[in-house]
Formats: C-alpha cells, structure tokens, sequence
C-alpha cells in the first residue's frame, strides 16, 4: 500500500513505533489481538489497528502540499478537512479558511471567492451541486481533490447500481458530509434513500412488506429520498451502500436484513433479480479498526480510553463498542485527562461533555484500554499514555517495555 508524507508532528516515539513492530510480526493482518504494554503498576492494551487510515493520510499530505505549492494565495477548505480538532486547527494556523461548517452552513459566501483561490475538497468529498459552483467560479475542484479513495469505491457502486435499475439504500447519518456527498451521487443514477441505523431499517422492511402505510413512510422517510422517489414502485430491485464510517457490523446487519426482506416478498428463485450483493462497499479501515476493538474487548481491562474528534462517526462507533463491556471515556486530547482523580470526556448519545471524579481504579495494577478514531494523530495517543503513565511513578520506563515486545 501507498506510503504518505505526513509532518513528523503527528508521529511518536512509542504509538509509531508499536505500529511498525505490529507490521512486522503480523503483515498479512491476521491477528487482532492488542499490544500490551506493561509498565507494572498500569498496563495499557493498544489496539491492532487505530490511527490515521490511508484515506486520512491521503488527505492530509494533499493538504499540505497545497499551502506549500501556493504562497501568497488564498487557500479554503470546503469544511473540516477530517473530523479531527487539532489537524484542522494546524491547517488553520497555517492561513487555511473553512468555507462551511460540518452541516454545510455557509461560513464565507461563494460571492467572496475568486478563480485564483485554492480550494480543497475534505477527505468525505462533497456534493455535485458544490463542485459545480466552484466550477461556476473558475476554481477546479479536483486540482486538490483529498477525497477518500474507499468513499469514491461506494460512489462507483451507486452508479452501477443506478446503470442495473436498482434503487439504494444508504446507511448512514443524513447530515454528514460522506453521505450528502454519497447521495448527491446516488440519487442521479437510482431512486435513493438514507437509513441511520437497523430500527429505521425494520420500518423501512415493514413498508416493503405492506405492513404499514404510505403516509406513515413519508412521515420518516419523506426528507431523505430523492426527488420523485416512489416508494410503490422502487423497492423491487434494491442494493444497500453506505457512509464508510458506519458501525461495519450494522452496515452489513441491515444488509442480511433487506435481503431476507426481498426473499420474504418475492422468493428465493428471484432473489438475485430484487437484490444486490455489495459488501465491496465496506471500508477496510472501519473493519479493520472495530474487529481490532473486538480484539482488546478480550481483555479483562479496568476501562478504556477512545481518543478522538467528537464529531468523528469512525470514534464514536469505537466508543459504543466498549462501553458495551467496560467504563469508557471518549476523549479528543490529554487535555481532557484533568488529573488522576478527574477526566472530562464526551457522552456522545446526549452530545455533551461530562466530567466523571474517580474513574481510575484503587487498585494495581490499572489495565487500560487504548485506542483512536481513524482521524488521530498518533502524537496525540501518546500524548494520552504518558499523562497517564505520570500517575504512576514507579512504572517501568517506555524502552523497558518496548524492548520486551
């Protein structure tokens, strides 16, 4: 796979390093199981996979490449490049301006770029309707073009769909910038629709199925379909594709489920003409990172601690997995890590902070689970682990543990 120029910056001395060992000893990706480093008194269990994904780093060494090749110039992001707080703000200290927030309320007015500026499309892309607009500026909007390569795979498979008559069905959050973009895409080859989760799906298979009504379909799902969109007619042939930063497990629960669906309605003789194989739409880095948190969920851990953008759907997945099993603290730098007796983490089912007093354990030793979005800085983990690290004063030092690995 591909190797990136990324700043030094967002490397470590320890988070980098345990990466490269994993490399090494397992290349074919085979074992999930979790780094552990024990440091005596705490011992950390850090995720096979985490971290920057090749999506990420892609757009970040666009990124930068773009403020270097263009001094003088004005240079935007059409939004958050990833949803990662301190990579955007690097980008803005270094001049970049954001053209619109992450729900794609507009922060500059279009009237206010000229074609000499230099935009950058962020790692989830964007609509058609705004690659037309900067066109319509004279700016080219795939000069620095950072979306990811697996979001643009789920692109080419709606318009396959789209060319076989299937309609689509999108799993994914309807205000994220991946899946506007993805449905902005979708809906000009097939009629489209976008589900969040398996409870919208079971409603949406007992419309299929005639068990509830029109008007009860519109009440749900009326804004999230595409124009002329016919609910009587375009379920005959479906296929399901989705924001590559889902829970992968979901994405592909829902799946199973419209086919069972299908072959409910209309039998498992015409079950290849009413629906469509595409598990190709999965991204290998969401797999990869939530089949790693199984991996540490093997452990028999104190808690965990998931480091990451709030905003990150990859990060919050994470978290949800954890706190399936253990106490979990959801946090987007050392910051947060106010003390040994104090953390300030983020509820992201109620969308707020909290702050939670005695969340390590009083006894030794402490086991934590360590893990990141695929957005995070691999500084920032470390970051994480040596301020916990100082709460512990007779551990072990790093090249001790390391050197046992």
């Amino acid at each position: 796979m591909k190797s990136f120029n990324i700043p030094e910056f967002y490397h470590s001395p320890v988070i980098s390093r345990i990466k490269n060992l994993r490399k090494e000893s397992d290349p074919k990706k085979k074992d999930f199981s979790p780094t552990v480093l024990d440091y005596g008194p705490v011992i950390f269990y850090i995720a096979r996979h985490f971290g920057f994904c090749y999506g990420v780093e892609n757009a970040i060494e666009i990124s930068f490449r773009a403020i270097e090749e263009n001094p003088g110039k004005r240079i935007f992001l059409l939004s958050q490049m990833i949803h990662n707080p301190d990579v955007n703000t690097d980008l803005l200290n270094r001049g970049v301006k954001f053209l619109m927030d992450t729900s794609g309320r507009q922060l500059i007015p279009w009237t206010e770029l000229r074609s000499e500026d230099i935009v950058i499309i962020p790692a989830f892309g964007t609509t058609l309707a705004i690659e037309a607009q900067l066109k319509s500026i004279g700016i080219e909007p795939r000069r620095y073009n950072t979306t990811c390569p697996f979001v643009e795979r789920v692109w080419k498979k709606s318009e396959k769909l789209g060319s076989e008559r299937y309609s689509i069905i999108i799993h994914g959050k309807y205000n994220h910038e991946e899946t506007r973009a993805t449905f902005s895409r979708s809906e000009i080859n097939a009629p489209s629709i976008i589900i969040k989760d398996i409870a919208e799906a079971h409603k949406l298979g007992d419309f299929i199925l005639g068990k509830t009504t029109r008007n009860e379909f519109n009440d749900l799902f009326l804004e999230r379909c595409s124009v002329n969109f016919d609910p009587s007619v375009d379920f005959a042939r479906i296929g399901v594709i989705n924001q590559t930063t889902m829970l992968a497990t979901e994405t592909q629960e829902i799946a199973d489920y419209f086919k069972q669906i299908m072959l409910q309605k209309f039998g498992e003789a015409s079950l290849k003409d009413h629906f469509a194989d595409t598990r190709d739409t999965l991204c290998y880095a969401t797999n990869e990172n939530q089949e790693a948190t199984h991996g540490l969920l093997k452990q028999n851990a104190d808690l965990a601690l998931v480091v990451g953008g709030y905003n990150s759907s990859n990060t919050s997945h994470l978290v949800e997995l954890c706190e399936q099993k253990l106490p979990t603290y959801f946090i987007s730098g050392v910051q947060e890590i106010l003390s040994s007796e104090k953390i300030q983490h983020y509820d992201c089912h109620k969308a707020e902070l909290k702050q939670t007093s005695h969340y390590l354990p009083g006894k030794l030793p402490v086991k934590i689970i360590l893990t990141s979005g695929a957005s995070c800085p691999d500084s920032i983990v470390d970051a994480v682990l040596q301020k916990v690290l100082a709460f512990f004063p007779k551990s072990k030092t790093t090249e001790e543990v390391l050197g046992g690995l």
